[in-house]
């Protein structure tokens, strides 16, 4: 990207995926005055663009034809790489001027294939993955991965939704810190949920449990054991802040990506295996508390 491209203002905004996360992207890009082109396969998600007043086109390509930065909030890396590399992909479209970030949960791998290939058209990459949860957009933190350039161009549009955009390293570096993220993730809501089934097997309220200790300054408590056991005290798993599914995939992506660097994590891999067994027993759209079904049954069997 040349200098003078990288001091124009951009008012335009691509953004490919309309689900949960980009939802909130659209509406607070347009609120803080900037244009969305919007582009998703699912034609309830065209509809909601619409509305909101973004302009919705019919390919990745058109998107890059109506915008030099596009967003990307995709759920897997299949998706990323059709939006890149598919028929009327973006890559059909870009140029040197373009910068894609792709805020998407996937593997550095994925990541640097994706920088890789939007490079060999002179194009700029960030993997830009999202710490925080819908509620909290316009808070979140981007950890990015990619050049000081590109991200300084990036930047005005994407602190409209995060507080943050913090570059990391080179490309792949934004997931791999995402993904350690996630299963740190992983291991604290796997320890509350089988704390909070141990307190019917000791004889302890667990409503009593959480109301005493979610209140506390034990150092042991955190936003995630307050939400968890919250949810397992009332049963709340059928509208799910992050479902067992995700956490199942970004857990594996996170562990494979220790594989491939020679280690195997220890005990978030455990974790793991209790994930895939909650995911086993039908609980893959519950709420990632419902975890604590798999410890309370195991737990019963035990005389």
């Amino acid at each position: 990207m040349s200098p003078t491209e990288l001091n124009n203002k951009v008012e335009t905004v691509g953004l490919v995926g309309i689900g949960t996360m980009g939802k909130c992207m659209l509406e607070r890009l347009m609120a803080n005055g900037f244009k969305v082109a919007a582009y998703d396969a699912f034609s309830e998600a065209q509809e909601y663009a619409k509305k909101k007043g973004a302009i919705v086109v019919s390919s990745p390509a058109e998107l890059a034809k109506a915008a030099k930065l596009i967003i990307m909030s995709l759920p897997a890396a299949k998706q990323v790489a059709d939006v890149i590399n598919g028929e009327n992909g973006l890559l059909d479209a870009l140029t040197e001027e373009h910068v894609i970030v792709d805020t998407s949960t996937v593997s550095p791998q994925t990541s640097r294939q994706g920088a890789e290939m939007v490079g060999a058209r002179g194009a700029s990459y960030i993997d830009a993955p999202i710490l925080g949860r819908p509620s909290a957009s316009g808070n979140w933190l981007l950890p990015c991965g990619g050049t000081e350039k590109a991200i300084e161009f990036a930047s005005p549009a994407l602190l409209t939704f995060a507080k943050k955009v913090i570059r990391v390293g080179e490309n792949g570096a934004g997931n791999a810190l995402k993904l350690l993220n996630q299963l740190m993730f992983s291991v604290i809501n796997g320890v509350s949920a089988e704390v909070m089934a141990l307190t019917e097997v000791v004889g302890i309220d667990k409503k009593a449990f959480y109301d005493v200790v979610a209140n506390s300054d034990a150092a042991t408590v955190s936003g995630l054991f307050r939400e968890t056991a919250r949810r397992i005290v009332s049963e709340e798993y059928d509208n799910p802040t992050f479902t067992v599914e995700l956490l199942c995939k970004d857990a594996a992506l996170g562990i494979q990506m220790t594989k491939d660097a020679g280690v195997t994590p220890l005990i978030a891999g455990f974790v793991q295996i209790i994930n895939e067994n909650a995911k086993g027993k039908g609980l893959s759209n519950q709420d990632t508390s419902a975890i604590t079904k798999v410890f309370s049954e195991h737990f019963s069997k035990i005389d």
